[in-house]
């Protein structure tokens, strides 16, 4: 295959200066020129040579990370005749995804930026998103950075004039324009005083360098994975005029208001969840629906049910409360349900989906209408049904994915048009995901965001594996994925690689993954599964860990392997196992129970329950919901279940994974691990990514760090490996 580099020629220099640091794909040299010829290298001349970078292997690398593209939140316009979407790519030269809105016509097929050239007092790093159109659909909002930070515009489709609405110090999220159009409301955090304990503090001398003043801490939720020690301060509403001014603040108290917001069609009302117990911190699962008036600031509980209540919408002439519901039986794993409620009598609450045992999402009232779309995981897929207010339901021959990008997690947004019109993100096992259009039965594909990186590369041979557990024939969902060059007629035997999801409550499917294809692409098969526990299967399937994980979720994993084998190609000489957060605590589980790894990789794991139970973030959560009572009064029960307890049994080579600014499975976990082993003089090594959190792919080069890891540990101990060497 053939790269380029990018050269610049400006009129200060008589030779051309290299600017890329290595070859790229013409995608990467395009998002580079655009970015460079409008910000960088303003009065240059561009241009990109020619050359074999390295030897073409026809197979994914790891700098084709920074290659990849996804679709992402698309919104129809009220007219039905275009689709507004988040363009997500990786811009190599900051290290991170990148947005842009971009527009699509229906009618010609015509795909182009939302706002030509992000000019109108927006660059490159603005990464607009969030986009919501006017109920008229002349005008487009949505959340932009500027130099402050984020904030609120709005984009006329015919003028092309952009406004900005907001000039804050926190982000803006949930914007939702009135019906009549005049006005935006939205959610943001806003900053409280912290007031000190001890006031009597020395005035220093001028010019004195003291320490800084120490930090009181005096909330049960004080750091957040991701986002670090959390400012004092809550969550509130807020609401401005469409045409820009002064947000006017209309929720108060020391709660936090935010999630989906709904205004009335007919009232000045907005409705909103929140937990405005004086005990909010210590109920992680409970939320009631509530109204404000945005005129008089009255405040109204609308609904008042166990367990919480969410994503509020209303009927399309104003009566009915739509909104989401979960019957809170302090389960590890519980079902969300579609509700309804009159609002003339808020007592009686109707389930429209009661028998529909799998996670619901993304939840969407069709415009002008009162049928609710929304999408649901079953068995490792994202599939698509509606149902009208009255209950009857309908489902649609969509199948969504291809956004997670990293590992083979479930995905796929999508949106329905007034005329009935479905987009939505198509699955694809060998690429990120693209749009579809659904109209009428019949699909056609709107977006080709990829076939530029792999129009000329050979992907992994997916194939699905029947697995049934030998513990009790439970069916376990499971794929594998081959070497490019795999030919199951060859005499030729594979390393295997098991790759564990987290969650535990969570589902992996035949979607794309970055990560499975890069490690089939360095000489691996790798299988994938989804145990016991896992979601998509229903809430039975889901609580069989229930205050007992791991548990028989190994013997799942140990079956997906041995199945694997039997299919023949695969080196049962050369096994590895990893697997990221409870797909950690399963490595290292397992690792303490069977020999038969080669290698492992354990990364951001829990490792020991006791521990874990009082350092991670959302500790009142794990120790409610996943524990049966609080650590100190059965740690003999968490004990029992903590990997570190089968520490002793180790002699698999171990890699400890882990960003140093998790706060989900603190880095306190992993070091405690890998300081047993190494008393224990088992080879093993800790990986530490900088500034990663729990997300550790959250940044391409993460992403890229990982897998390299990963698979370099692998090869030391790959003795196929070490005879090619």
């Amino acid at each position: 295959m053939y790269f380029l580099h990018l050269y610049c020629l400006s009129g200060e220099k008589t030779l051309p200066s290299i600017i890329t640091a290595q070859p790229y794909r013409i995608s990467t040299l395009y998002r580079q020129l655009k970015s460079l010829s409008r910000a960088v290298l303003p009065i240059a001349v561009c241009a990109a040579s020619v050359g074999l970078a390295h030897a073409d292997t026809g197979t994914l690398d790891y700098q084709d990370v920074f290659d990849l593209e996804t679709a992402a939140k698309p919104v129809f316009s009220p007219d039905s005749k275009y689709v507004v979407y988040e363009r997500v790519s990786m811009d190599v030269q900051h290290d991170k995804k990148s947005l842009e809105l971009w527009k699509i016509e229906l009618s010609s097929g015509k795909n182009v930026p939302l706002i030509q050239g992000l000019g109108l007092g927006l660059s490159k790093a603005a990464s607009p998103r969030n986009a919501v159109f006017s109920p008229s659909g002349e005008k487009v909002a949505f959340i932009a950075n500027d130099e402050q930070g984020a904030q609120i515009f709005v984009y006329y489709l015919d003028s092309k004039d952009l406004i900005q609405v907001t000039r804050l110090g926190q982000s803006p999220s949930n914007i939702i324009w009135s019906p009549d159009g005049k006005q935006i409301a939205f959610s943001m955090f806003t900053p409280e005083d912290t007031k000190p304990i001890f006031k009597d503090m020395p005035s220093k001398p001028e010019g004195a360098k003291w320490a800084e003043h120490a930090k009181l801490i005096d909330k049960t939720l004080y750091r957040r994975d991701g986002s670090g020690y959390v400012e004092n301060g809550y969550q509130h509403l807020y609401v401005v005029p469409a045409s820009g001014g002064t947000p006017k603040k209309i929720t108060s108290g020391s709660f936090h208001h935010s999630g989906t917001l709904a205004w009335h069609p007919k009232k000045p009302l907005i409705f909103f969840a929140a937990n405005r117990s004086d005990n909010w911190e210590l109920e992680p699962a409970e939320s009631d629906i509530f109204s404000i008036d945005i005129d008089t600031l009255d405040l109204q509980k609308v609904t008042e049910f166990t367990g919480p209540e969410s994503n509020p919408m209303l009927s399309k002439e104003g009566d009915t409360l739509i909104f989401e519901w979960v019957n809170d039986r302090k389960l590890s794993y519980q079902v969300n349900q579609i509700m309804t409620l009159d609002l003339t009598d808020t007592k009686t609450k109707r389930s429209l989906t009661p028998d529909l045992d799998r996670q619901i999402q993304d939840v969407k009232l069709k415009p002008d209408s009162n049928e609710i779309f929304f999408s649901y995981i079953d068995k490792g897929e994202t599939k698509l049904a509606s149902v009208n207010i009255k209950g009857k339901k309908e489902t649609y021959d969509v199948e969504m994915g291809g956004q997670a990008i990293g590992r083979p997690y479930t995905s796929g947004d999508f949106a329905i048009a007034e005329n009935g019109t479905i987009v939505f993100v198509e699955d694809n096992s060998h690429r990120p995901g693209d749009l579809s259009l659904l109209k009428r039965g019949k699909k056609t594909q709107l977006t080709d965001l990829n076939s530029d990186v792999f129009a000329h590369i050979n992907t992994a041979i997916i194939k699905p594996l029947s697995v049934k557990s030998s513990l009790d024939e439970l069916e376990i969902g499971a794929w594998i994925a081959y070497p490019p060059d795999y030919d199951e007629k060859a005499d030729k035997k594979y390393p295997l690689i098991i790759e564990i999801h987290g969650g535990p409550h969570a589902s992996y499917g035949d979607t794309f993954s970055m990560e499975i294809q890069l490690m089939a692409a360095k000489g691996y098969a790798v299988v994938w599964s989804n145990p016991r526990g896992s979601s998509s299967y229903g809430e039975d399937f889901g609580n069989l860990i229930h205050h007992n994980y791991p548990s028989n979720d190994y013997q799942d994993l140990m079956d997906v392997i041995d199945v694997a084998i039997e299919t023949g190609n695969i080196d049962d000489s050369n096994l590895f196992i990893t697997g990221g957060s409870g797909g950690g605590v399963l490595t290292a589980w397992s690792i303490g129970k069977t020999k038969r790894f080669s290698a492992a990789v354990v990364a951001k794991p829990v490792i020991n329950w006791l521990s874990f139970a009082l350092t991670a973030d959302a500790y009142p959560f794990f120790t409610q919901y996943w524990m049966e009572a609080m650590p100190w009064e059965i740690h003999d029960k968490l004990w029992q279940r903590s990997p570190l307890s089968l520490v002793g049994n180790v002699t698999t080579p171990t890699m400890l994974l882990t960003g140093d600014a998790d706060y989900r499975t603190p880095i306190s976990e992993t070091e405690q691990y890998y300081h047993a082993l190494r008393l224990q003089s088992v080879p093993s090594v800790m990986v530490r990514i900088p500034g990663a959190s729990h997300g550790i792919a959250a940044r391409p080069s993460h992403l890229i760090q990982k897998v390299g890891n990963i698979v370099a540990w692998f090869d030391r101990y790959n003795t196929q490996k070490a005879k090619e060497q």
